[in-house]
């Protein structure tokens, strides 16, 4: 099995998204999407104590053509949605949404979050729909730690969670609308694991915590990646050898490129300007739903 070489490695750049403090790692200056991953977001937050928790967080705001997909690292996540979804997500659990013809969701700390430490960590990732999913109905597909495939290597140095697409003889239960792999990754230090995946797919590994080598020998220091950097691979092997120099924990994810046309304003992503401007028309028409929160 041929090791994947890596392309290059993002600096998730801290940014402040209506008043959040985020780490963008895509888009970055160098690569402005990785087909089909259009954005990655991580968010470390510390929700005060005297916050109002119904004004906190992520207000509504609109989706159509994408999935906006959270993965939950701390805390937990309280998503409401105008197709009347209304669920919490804790910690090890993944917030699936394909936005479709559009939808409008609010994403805020969930009321016992001071009962959890009063943190959130987490990262939010945006998967380009196909074409002919974009005017699909939503979906929304809530995931708990516990409802999630998790494979442990031999020496239990390292834990897999299969959220979408195999591994290892496990399947994700998420079914994305094309083919892709999503796996949170949890390894010791001195712990080393090869991820097999298809040849054609894109691929990228985002490290939240530690320090680990990509490369096929464990001196390799052009292949290091360290917390809060994305390495973006090459398309030109059967896998990644992952070495982890310190405790990490990491988000991976691989996908078949879709090679359509791509137009995005805003919480729109769509194949043309014109289909842009009819989200935004559909929007302020009232097509995509009303939320109203308790």
């Amino acid at each position: 099995m041929k090791n994947r070489t890596i392309q290059s490695i993002e600096y998730g750049q801290p940014m402040n998204m209506g008043g959040f403090p985020i780490r963008q790692a895509l888009p970055s200056a160098n690569v402005d999407m990785l087909n089909p991953f259009l954005l990655l977001h991580h968010a470390k937050i510390d929700v005060a104590k005297d916050a109002d928790l119904k004004n906190a967080g992520v207000g509504a705001h609109p989706h159509r053509g994408f999935s906006p997909v959270t993965f939950i690292f701390e805390g937990g996540v309280h998503h409401r949605d105008s197709r009347g979804n209304d669920h919490i997500v804790y910690a090890g659990g993944t917030q699936w949404m394909n936005a479709g013809m559009g939808l409008i969701h609010s994403e805020r700390p969930p009321a016992d979050i001071h009962d959890l430490g009063s943190k959130q960590e987490l990262i939010q990732l945006w998967i380009n729909s196909p074409a002919k999913n974009k005017m699909d109905a939503p979906v929304y597909l809530p995931l708990t730690k516990e409802d999630t495939p998790t494979l442990i290597s031999e020496d239990q140095a390292t834990t897999i969670q299969v959220i979408a697409g195999s591994l290892a003889g496990l399947k994700g239960p998420i079914v994305p609308q094309s083919p892709i792999n999503m796996f949170t990754i949890k390894m010791k230090a001195g712990a080393t694991y090869f991820i097999p995946f298809e040849k054609t797919h894109q691929a990228f590994i985002y490290v939240l915590n530690g320090l680990v080598n990509l490369g096929e020998t464990s001196d390799a220091s052009n292949s290091l990646v360290k917390a809060n950097h994305m390495a973006v691979l090459n398309q030109d092997g059967d896998g990644i050898n992952i070495n982890a120099l310190e405790d990490c924990l990491l988000l991976m994810g691989t996908g078949e490129p879709l090679n359509e046309p791509v137009a995005s304003h805003g919480p729109f992503v769509m194949n043309n300007q014109t289909e842009i401007m009819e989200a935004f028309r559909d929007y302020q028409m009232g097509k995509m739903g009303v939320l109203i929160e308790d």
